[in-house]
């Protein structure tokens, strides 16, 4: 029967609300038999393999095509087209230099984004990478190893310490079995598994009798019985969850689509105007002046469009990448680097990512008071305080000290260690119980040496405890009986109390006290354990113990322990804040411990957070408006964090939604920038992220955003420097056409004569753009970034005031372009005596020095362009690298061929310059009279 019948069978309520024999009957299966292997055959056959669909990779050859679908490349991909066509019809070049240009720049283009995005994420092959490889199942009556993928609904499996979960299953037998769920629901602690039905509905991570694929069997054994498998697993939830998130893109490339567009729009528009102005003004007619004409159609068209672009945006966003990653901020998907810069909410999970993930005991209570300690994770470094910061001495002392000795002997976890990192073999607890010791100065070694352990009654969920015995190497007449656990199951076996060195008796009064005390400690989201002892004379126990020795035991105080804060969180936090980024916390943890956590990181206000539970009787405009306001959510599954996510996005927020586990994966594929933890992170997360966190701390992502905003600032200004500058050509070209009488241009034999020719523009493009505008991206981050507000989704990448400043420029630039054109030839309004080819190179130094001087200009919008004007060597280096690849245009003799140029003098040189040098002085006054009047506009460069 298909486990998705199993409710359908008259049975309305889920797997974890029934008894384990109930569920088997709707599975048809004997418990004390399992199934059958021919049973298990056909149930394989007809349910399908215990594994996650996986949508089949993208092949490389469609991945590099994809790199060609920008508008922008597909209007240069145009332009080669055409001009290879009129290439072949006109043969005036030995090569058609413009096609071979453009297809270069294409090509280099599509590489280059090839190269980064190779790696394409997929998160689903990564789930199935977390599967058991084999499982043990109970089958015709006898233990097998099987593949984990044969494994059927109504398999018994049979689990012990270490073992990956194959399936989901129904719990129904239970010897101290605890799993880690860390990865699938947040729970920071393992979790611990009973064989009891749940009388209520509960979310996920409180479904105790339950164990799920893909998690860990950290402590004891059980068997359980496979409910579901595959896709209609847990984990498999989670992969459907993936499969179906859109893939977003991100304001920048919406916004170089728009340009593309426009400019797109802008150039047929030019082309065909001018066109059919001068097929009619000059009389056009044959075919070679048509040509002609539609040369120039092409020169426009290569003028307007900013070659460089799309390789430049890719080279910055690329040397960006290698920036954050120093920051140990690890970009995968390239384009999603400016929506770092610009997110309004990081959504952070709280396990791992704002925690440690290492639990840390803080506080010990005595019968003579409580002490502190510091230091988080299981470092063993910090130090022991009383509750006023003093050194602990006398009774308290040796309280403390007798505690944490049966918390470190009662106890199966290893902590060492490894590659420079302290880690626990084993219970996360025990270990920070071990750490705590460390902290009080007492060795384990030393503590093991002293008290062999003889024997242990081992933790169960029924009996929440746990008790060693023990010899004592300095009293070899008696045993130690050692216990910790739950405690109020502890203090019910407990006879005296603690004092000093003295056991006095417990009384009733006494007790209630210490309950108070463990409800302070809950209250602060510390988790809690107990610690008691007796003493045994050998002669009085001879044979096997076992839970009969837990009685008239000595209370020794409790135990206050959690998953801490990072250390610079807090401040991380903070910074978050100053820039105008709110941070929220979404985990799958206890509300207690996520509102206490959150309080001390300053994320909310005050300790409170809102349930999944809660979530799910919200109604669309109540959940928005809670999610609106709400800094905290816990005990959400990844559904809520998805939803969450959504209506943050539906509010105009850009979203950084950072994880670590399998939970997080499809909340990460859906946010505008997903963010993964490295080191503890699981490989679901990492595929499914944007970004990754190579030292798993928070404060790396504010370094990121900063690195990021500064990445989208410079981005503006090599956007406001290509867009510029190509206007400045259009103009150049399309007033030089249009005034060529008065300029002294004349139609000659040959057809129409420009101002430039095509192969010129690009040279000028490849050569003053490319450089420059990289150097551009390499810009040091101005320092106010970060107390700037974050920019809205719905903002432009190129604003209003940048396309005034823009269209300023290139006005400015075609102007003294045609200024130098006007002076070197006969005729016009300013006389001269220079031949055509001499003019045309005189243009083409101006038009060109022209963009070197706007480089410097377009660093601001608003600031002087002498304002740190040396701060960026690469800017220098770029400009008089183009000034040698121009000089050798003008007068290396074969590039003069092919450019159709000539050698210019000394004296043509300091014109140019002059000329050129307009484009700087006159943008300064404009930003001089801007900052005067006050007309700043908030957050631009």
């Amino acid at each position: 029967m298909p486990a998705s019948d199993v409710r359908e069978a008259g049975q309305s309520l889920p797997a974890y609300r029934r008894s384990a024999v109930d569920v088997a009957a709707s599975l048809h299966v004997d418990l004390a038999h399992g199934l059958s292997s021919e049973e298990a055959r056909a149930r394989l056959e007809r349910d399908g393999p215990n594994a996650l669909e996986q949508e089949p990779p993208t092949p490389l050859w469609q991945r590099f095509l994809a790199q060609f679908k920008d508008v922008l490349v597909i209007l240069l991909l145009a332009a080669t087209a055409i001009s290879a066509v009129l290439w072949v019809f006109e043969r005036d070049a030995a090569l058609p230099y413009e096609a071979i240009a453009i297809a270069a720049v294409v090509l280099l283009n599509a590489v280059m984004g090839f190269v980064q995005e190779t790696r394409a994420e997929s998160a689903v092959a990564a789930l199935s990478e977390m599967s058991a490889e084999h499982a043990h199942v109970w089958r015709d009556s006898r233990p097998l190893r099987v593949p984990s993928t044969d494994v059927v609904p109504g398999d018994i499996l049979i689990v012990e310490a270490g073992d990956t979960v194959p399936a989901d299953a129904r719990v129904i037998e239970s010897a101290a079995l605890q799993t880690g769920e860390a990865a699938l629901t947040g729970e920071s602690v393992p979790v611990s598994k009973h064989a009891h039905p749940i009388a209520a509905d509960t979310d996920l991570a409180d479904r105790a009798n339950m164990i799920f694929g893909g998690t860990i069997v950290t402590y004891g054994h059980g068997r359980a019985l496979v409910v579901e498998t595959g896709m209609r697993s847990e984990m498999g939830r989670i992969a459907g969850m993936l499969t179906r998130v859109p893939v977003e893109t991100t304001p920048l490339q919406e916004e170089l689509n728009r340009v593309g567009r426009t400019l797109g729009v802008v150039v047929v528009i030019i082309a065909i105007v001018m066109i059919a102005t001068i097929i009619l003004v000059e009389d056009v007619r044959g075919l070679r002046p048509l040509l002609d004409v539609l040369i120039l159609g092409v020169a426009l068209g290569v003028a307007a469009v900013p070659e460089g672009l799309p390789a430049v945006i890719t080279a910055v966003l690329s040397i960006g990448v290698q920036r954050m990653a120093r920051r140990h901020a690890i970009v995968r998907h390239l384009r999603a680097v400016e929506t770092l810069g610009s997110a309004s909410v990081i959504a952070s999970d709280k396990t791992g990512t704002l925690t440690k993930n290492e639990m840390t005991v803080r506080e010990v209570v005595t019968a003579s008071g409580r002490v502190e300690l510091s230091g988080t994770g299981y470092t063993p470094a910090g130090k022991m305080t009383d509750v006023d910061g003093g050194t602990v001495t006398g009774a308290l002392r040796t309280e403390v000290e007798r505690a944490l000795t049966i918390a470190a002997c009662a106890n199966n976890a290893v902590v060492q260690q490894r590659d420079g990192r302290w880690i626990v073999d084993g219970d996360p607890t025990e270990g920070a119980l071990i750490v705590a010791a460390a902290k009080a100065a007492l060795d384990r070694a030393a503590l093991e040496r002293r008290f062999s352990r003889i024997e242990e009654v081992p933790f169960s969920s029924e009996r929440k405890l746990m008790t060693t015995i023990h010899t004592d190497a300095e009293s070899r007449d008696r045993l130690l009986i050692f216990s910790k656990g739950a405690p109020d199951v502890l203090l019910s076996l407990c006879a005296r109390e603690l004092r000093g060195d003295e056991a006095t008796p417990l009384t009733e009064e006494r007790r209630r006290e210490i309950l108070h005390a463990n409800d302070a400690l809950a209250g602060r989201a510390l988790r809690t354990l107990a610690v008691a002892f007796r003493a045994l004379e050998r002669r009085e126990h001879a044979g096997h113990f076992d839970d009969r020795v837990e009685r008239d035991l000595v209370f020794a105080g409790l135990v206050g322990m959690i998953d801490p804060p990072r250390a610079e969180a807090k401040e991380a936090v903070r910074r978050a804040r100053r820039a105008g980024i709110r941070p929220i916390m979404i985990t799958g943890d206890h509300p207690a411990t996520a509102a206490v956590i959150a309080a001390e990181l300053e994320i909310a206000p005050e300790p409170q957070a809102i349930t999944g539970a809660e979530l799910d009787a919200m109604d669309d405009a109540v959940f928005a408006q809670a999610v609106r306001q709400a800094p905290v959510y816990a005990r959400v599954d990844p559904g809520h964090k998805l939803r969450i996510v959504r209506s943050l996005q539906a509010d105009g927020a850009v979203v950084a939604m950072t994880g670590d586990g399998v939970n997080d994966a499809p909340a990460l594929k859906t946010a505008d920038i997903g963010i993964a933890m490295g080191r503890t992170g699981t490989d679901v997360s990492r595929r499914a992220a944007d970004m990754i966190l190579a030292d798993d701390n928070f404060a790396t992502i504010v370094a990121a955003v900063e690195e990021g905003r500064a990445i989208f600032s410079n981005i503006r200004k090599f956007l406001r420097y290509l867009l510029s500058s190509n206007i400045g050509e259009v103009m150049t070209m399309l007033f030089g056409v249009l005034f060529a009488h008065a300029l002294g241009l004349r139609a000659g034999g040959s057809g129409l004569i420009l101002p430039l020719l095509a192969t010129q523009i690009l040279w000028i493009n490849l050569v003053t753009d490319g450089a420059p505008a990289l150097a551009l991206g390499l810009d040091p981050p101005d320092p106010a970034l970060m107390r700037r507000r974050p920019r809205s989704r719905h903002d432009r990448v190129v604003t209003p005031r940048m396309w005034r400043g823009i269209l300023f420029v290139g006005a400015v630039m075609a102007a003294s372009t045609l200024f130098v054109l006007d002076l070197s030839l006969p005729g016009g309004l300013v006389p001269g005596s220079g031949s055509l080819v001499y003019a045309q190179t005189m243009t083409f130094t101006t038009l060109m020095m022209g963009q070197l001087f706007n480089v410097v200009n377009a660093r601001s919008d608003e600031r002087s362009a002498f304002h740190g004007l040396f701060r960026n060597g690469w800017l220098w280096a770029a400009i008089v690298s183009s000034l040698a690849l121009h000089a050798a245009v003008v007068y290396i003799p074969v590039l003069q061929r092919a450019f159709t140029t000539t050698s210019l003098s000394l004296r043509d040189w300091l014109i140019c310059a002059a000329a050129a040098s307009v484009v700087l002085w006159s943008r300064e006054l404009s930003k001089l009279a801007a900052r005067a009047i006050g007309s700043r506009s908030s957050g631009q460069p």
